[in-house]
């Protein structure tokens, strides 16, 4: 079943072309759950062979993330945390994500929408605290925008050079996996020391 799903999507990329893209990452980034490597790779991959153009591809990437992650920030918005864990069942979303997701949102401010983005099962789920919270819109879309684009970046890029290696792009996705994890919370404390120097009251 999940290699049907994951050959539609890289048969939607190559026919529907950059809507595909930008169709495909929108529900990525909302409640759909597959990832966003069996999207982006693939079409960096046909960027490779001149079937697409790289730049577009990563735009329309990083546009459909931020459509997505808009979806989830209104739904938070407009309907509320009852309405979304009575429903979010179906899409196997329920009271323990949520929860998780609101911890990390609380313990790391307005910067948990760029880390989060660079994070699997939460860069889905973490607009949803955004929009409970009611963060500032702009914020909101710049940090989600700057998270996105740095993994679209790397999957695509991925895709343009070892598109055909499967299994060197298993290595390279778990060494940059490890990176970025280090690199979020090497950015989290360091967001949260300027946070709390600026907070301290001026003598």
């Amino acid at each position: 079943m999940i290699a049907e799903i994951i050959e539609w999507i890289v048969n939607t990329v190559g026919s529907l072309g950059y809507p595909g893209i930008f169709i495909l990452m929108l529900l990525e980034s909302s409640f759909v759950p597959f990832p966003s490597e069996v999207i982006m790779i693939p079409a960096g991959y046909l960027a490779s062979k001149g079937e697409m153009q790289i730049l577009a591809v990563i735009l329309c990437g990083i546009a459909g993330s931020l459509i997505g992650a808009l979806v989830n920030y209104y739904l938070a918005v407009w309907l509320g945390r009852p309405f979304l864990l009575h429903y979010g069942k179906y899409v196997m979303f329920n009271e323990a994500h949520l929860q998780k997701m609101e911890v990390f949102f609380q313990r790391h401010g307005h910067i948990s929408t760029f880390t989060g983005r660079l994070i699997p099962m939460v860069r889905q789920y973490i607009s949803i605290p955004a929009g409970l919270a009611r963060m500032h819109l702009p914020i909101f879309c710049f940090y989600t925008s700057l998270g996105a684009g740095i993994w679209v970046i790397i999957l695509t890029l991925l895709g343009f050079f070892i598109g055909e290696n499967e299994a060197l792009i298993k290595d390279y996705l778990r060494d940059i996996m490890i990176m970025l994890f280090i690199a979020c919370t090497l950015g989290v404390v360091i967001y949260w020391q300027r946070q709390r120097r600026s907070n301290r009251p001026h003598s």
